[in-house]
Protein backbone atom coordinates (compact mmCIF):
# COMPACT_ATOMS: atom_id res chain seq x y z
CA UNK A 1 0.00 0.00 0.00
CA UNK A 2 1.45 3.31 -0.90
CA UNK A 3 1.84 6.01 2.11
CA UNK A 4 1.45 9.82 2.01
CA UNK A 5 2.58 12.82 4.02
CA UNK A 6 0.37 13.18 7.06
CA UNK A 7 -2.70 15.37 5.98
CA UNK A 8 -1.73 15.73 2.26
CA UNK A 9 -4.27 16.04 -0.22
CA UNK A 10 -3.62 11.98 -1.05
CA UNK A 11 -3.65 11.25 1.95
CA UNK A 12 -6.76 12.57 2.96
CA UNK A 13 -8.70 12.09 -0.39
CA UNK A 14 -7.76 8.13 -0.31
CA UNK A 15 -10.14 7.84 3.23
CA UNK A 16 -12.73 9.83 0.64
CA UNK A 17 -12.38 7.18 -2.25
CA UNK A 18 -12.12 4.02 0.36
CA UNK A 19 -15.46 5.55 1.66
CA UNK A 20 -16.46 5.60 -2.05
CA UNK A 21 -15.75 1.80 -2.65
CA UNK A 22 -15.18 -0.10 0.36
CA UNK A 23 -18.87 -1.92 0.08
CA UNK A 24 -18.11 -2.47 -3.55
CA UNK A 25 -19.96 -0.15 -5.81
CA UNK A 26 -19.91 3.56 -6.42
CA UNK A 27 -23.19 4.47 -6.64
CA UNK A 28 -23.85 8.02 -8.84
CA UNK A 29 -25.59 9.52 -5.45
CA UNK A 30 -21.90 9.13 -3.53
CA UNK A 31 -20.13 10.83 -6.46
CA UNK A 32 -23.17 13.26 -6.14
CA UNK A 33 -22.63 13.49 -2.47
CA UNK A 34 -18.76 13.91 -2.85
CA UNK A 35 -19.12 16.96 -5.12
CA UNK A 36 -22.03 18.63 -2.97
CA UNK A 37 -19.73 18.56 -0.02
CA UNK A 38 -16.87 20.39 -1.25
CA UNK A 39 -14.69 18.83 0.61
CA UNK A 40 -12.32 18.50 -2.58
CA UNK A 41 -11.79 22.25 -2.99
CA UNK A 42 -11.29 22.08 1.24
CA UNK A 43 -8.54 19.48 0.86
CA UNK A 44 -6.95 20.65 -2.23
CA UNK A 45 -7.66 17.88 -4.60
CA UNK A 46 -9.07 18.17 -8.08
CA UNK A 47 -11.41 15.75 -9.49
CA UNK A 48 -8.89 14.02 -11.91
CA UNK A 49 -6.34 13.78 -9.39
CA UNK A 50 -9.55 12.27 -6.97
CA UNK A 51 -9.77 9.68 -9.95
CA UNK A 52 -6.08 8.46 -10.28
CA UNK A 53 -6.14 8.59 -6.30
CA UNK A 54 -9.10 6.18 -6.42
CA UNK A 55 -7.66 3.91 -9.38
CA UNK A 56 -4.39 3.67 -7.14
CA UNK A 57 -6.03 2.41 -4.56
CA UNK A 58 -8.45 0.08 -6.23
CA UNK A 59 -4.51 -1.45 -7.17
CA UNK A 60 -3.28 -1.55 -4.30
CA UNK A 61 -6.39 -3.41 -2.54
CA UNK A 62 -6.22 -5.38 -5.58
CA UNK A 63 -2.78 -6.32 -4.81
CA UNK A 64 -3.19 -6.68 -1.17
CA UNK A 65 -3.49 -10.58 0.27
CA UNK A 66 -5.99 -9.28 2.46
CA UNK A 67 -9.02 -8.72 -0.19
CA UNK A 68 -11.86 -10.67 -0.95
CA UNK A 69 -13.04 -11.13 2.68
CA UNK A 70 -15.98 -8.93 2.71
CA UNK A 71 -14.81 -6.76 5.68
CA UNK A 72 -12.26 -4.36 5.40
CA UNK A 73 -8.62 -5.10 7.03
CA UNK A 74 -9.21 -3.27 10.49
CA UNK A 75 -5.28 -3.08 10.33
CA UNK A 76 -5.04 -1.59 6.88
CA UNK A 77 -7.82 1.00 7.56
CA UNK A 78 -6.38 1.94 10.92
CA UNK A 79 -3.21 2.51 9.06
CA UNK A 80 -5.12 4.91 6.52
CA UNK A 81 -6.48 6.90 9.09
CA UNK A 82 -3.31 7.58 10.71
CA UNK A 83 -1.54 9.98 7.80
CA UNK A 84 -4.66 11.69 8.99
CA UNK A 85 -3.84 14.08 12.02
CA UNK A 86 -5.32 17.55 11.49
CA UNK A 87 -8.48 17.42 14.54
CA UNK A 88 -10.46 20.26 11.47
CA UNK A 89 -9.66 17.91 9.21
CA UNK A 90 -10.86 14.69 10.43
CA UNK A 91 -13.49 16.30 11.49
CA UNK A 92 -14.94 17.19 8.00
CA UNK A 93 -13.17 14.26 6.46
CA UNK A 94 -15.88 12.32 8.36
CA UNK A 95 -18.95 14.39 7.83
CA UNK A 96 -18.47 13.96 3.68
CA UNK A 97 -17.66 9.92 5.28
CA UNK A 98 -21.05 10.14 6.50
CA UNK A 99 -22.65 12.11 3.50
CA UNK A 100 -21.03 9.93 0.77
CA UNK A 101 -22.34 6.57 2.95
CA UNK A 102 -25.70 7.79 3.53
CA UNK A 103 -25.96 9.06 -0.30
CA UNK A 104 -27.23 5.38 -1.90
CA UNK A 105 -29.80 5.05 1.59
CA UNK A 106 -28.29 1.74 2.63
CA UNK A 107 -25.24 1.71 4.77
CA UNK A 108 -23.28 -1.70 4.46
CA UNK A 109 -21.59 -4.04 7.34
CA UNK A 110 -18.12 -2.79 5.32
CA UNK A 111 -19.38 1.25 5.39
CA UNK A 112 -20.29 0.82 9.02
CA UNK A 113 -16.82 -0.41 10.37
CA UNK A 114 -15.05 2.19 8.10
CA UNK A 115 -17.00 5.02 9.83
CA UNK A 116 -16.79 3.28 13.62
CA UNK A 117 -13.18 2.73 12.99
CA UNK A 118 -12.86 6.56 11.95
CA UNK A 119 -15.14 7.95 14.64
CA UNK A 120 -13.33 5.59 17.21
CA UNK A 121 -9.90 6.58 16.03
CA UNK A 122 -10.06 10.19 15.63
CA UNK A 123 -12.24 11.06 17.92
CA UNK A 124 -11.19 8.99 20.80
CA UNK A 125 -8.04 11.36 20.92
CA UNK A 126 -9.07 14.54 21.00
CA UNK A 127 -12.99 14.87 20.84
CA UNK A 128 -12.05 16.77 18.15
CA UNK A 129 -11.43 19.96 20.21
CA UNK A 130 -8.63 21.48 22.04
CA UNK A 131 -6.70 18.32 24.03
CA UNK A 132 -6.51 15.28 24.72
CA UNK A 133 -9.13 15.53 27.71
CA UNK A 134 -11.91 17.28 25.42
CA UNK A 135 -11.31 21.05 26.92
CA UNK A 136 -11.68 23.47 24.45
Amino acid sequence: MRTYSIDSPYATGRILALTMIVDGNVAASELEALDSSKILDHIDLDPAGFQRLMHDLCDDLLASTSLGTGQPDIALIDSLLAEVANPELRRKLLRAMWRIADADDWLSGSEAVLLTRASKAWSAETNFSGDACGNP
